[in-house]
């Protein structure tokens, strides 16, 4: 009975942090989703949500409630059960990810020495999801937008795969939380012989890359202006026109998580996860699940504030821009990154 215990409880620890993470995330999504109209909106001089609940607080539950309510239309000519594993695949690939994502020291579902490895190999898979429910459909227009999306995110991954290398080149380690604490230390504290603050975080020695992995993120998740395989202007709604209901909500819930999983990454290999900005007694009480949040808010408010700036680039103008400009950048400074280290003997971690 002790034997039996033994390996049942740390089932049920592990289903319980499972559980809460899940519905932290959940809730986090739905206000960020608001927060991504009203900054919108604010930028277009008009109100946005502000009708459901105080100050259109309650607007995404709204919106839940309308989706799960409304009847799902299957077409006749489709893959019926490629159809609905579609979504369900893109939508739990995206909340899979977060298990190895620290929000805190010590704070991780699951604590791997390959985590980043993890979060990469899961994010690549999304495609999968994309590419079902757009042959699923049997509709040219949804399978012409899920090989646009799909060509999109593989162009962007190969960036950010090498954006991460020259990360991983600086800490020497795989594990997320090495890579946090790595950034105790670095141009700040090393160069200038100030106490650790955000001057050692890789934004600053790796600024290149991290404007580059920040474009390269907003690509990969189809947000404007690179939301080309679901213009909303000519495309209708790309690989999803053909669904609706809870279908189309579990399509619309992936993307928004992979979009705050490219925030937190951001967050944990350039903006220094859980870290305070500065290294003093006061900002130190404060827990560092604030700070993380923090930074995972101000790094999507920039993305919002793209969404409404920058208008949408043609397709070739998204294609060179991955393959003529990210990819030989991203490349030079992997090499550079490592000639530094291997002949100054100067890490940044």
């Amino acid at each position: 009975m002790e034997t039996l215990f033994s390996y049942l409880w740390p089932a049920i620890v592990i289903f319980g942090q499972s559980l809460l993470l899940l519905v932290g995330l959940l809730l986090f999504t739905a206000y960020i989703l608001y927060a991504d109209r009203k900054i919108f909106a604010a930028v277009q001089m008009r109100r946005g949500p502000n009708v459901v609940g105080p100050w259109g607080l309650l607007q995404s539950f709204a919106d839940l409630l309308k989706f799960v309510l409304k009847e799902p239309i299957i077409p006749s000519s489709s893959s019926k059960a490629v159809f609905i594993l579609a979504p369900l695949v893109s939508a739990v690939l995206a909340l899979a990810a977060w298990a190895v994502i620290p929000i805190n020291e010590g704070w991780a579902i699951a604590n791997l020495n390959l985590g980043i490895l993890f979060v990469f190999a899961i994010s690549s898979l999304e495609v999968y999801g994309i590419i079902m429910g757009g042959w699923a459909s049997n509709s040219k227009y949804a399978f012409l937008a899920s090989l646009r999306s799909a060509a999109q995110m593989v162009s962007y991954e190969v960036s950010i795969g090498f954006v991460i290398i020259t990360v991983l080149l600086c800490v020497g380690s795989l594990n997320l939380t090495d890579i946090v604490l790595s950034q105790q230390h670095g141009l700040g504290t090393e160069q200038l012989g100030l106490p650790s603050s955000f001057l050692d975080w890789h934004w600053l020695p790796l600024f290149p890359m991290f404007i580059v992995f920040f474009i390269s993120a907003i690509a990969e998740t189809n947000r404007p202006p690179f939301d080309l395989p679901e213009a909303e202007s000519e495309l209708v709604a790309g690989h999803m026109v053909e669904y609706s209901s809870t279908l189309f909500l579990l399509f619309f819930l992936g993307e928004f998580v992979a979009i705050l999983l490219m925030c937190a990454l951001t967050t944990l290999l350039f903006l220094g996860g859980w870290l305070p900005p500065v290294d003093v007694w006061f900002l130190n009480w404060v827990p560092g699940v604030f700070w993380f949040f923090l930074k995972v808010l101000l790094v999507f408010f920039f993305m919002a504030m793209v969404r409404a700036v920058v208008p949408r680039y043609r397709y070739d103008q998204l294609m060179r821009l991955g393959w003529k400009v990210f990819l030989p950048l991203s490349l030079f400074m992997v090499f550079a990154t490592a000639f530094v280290i291997q002949y100054t003997g100067w890490g940044l971690g």
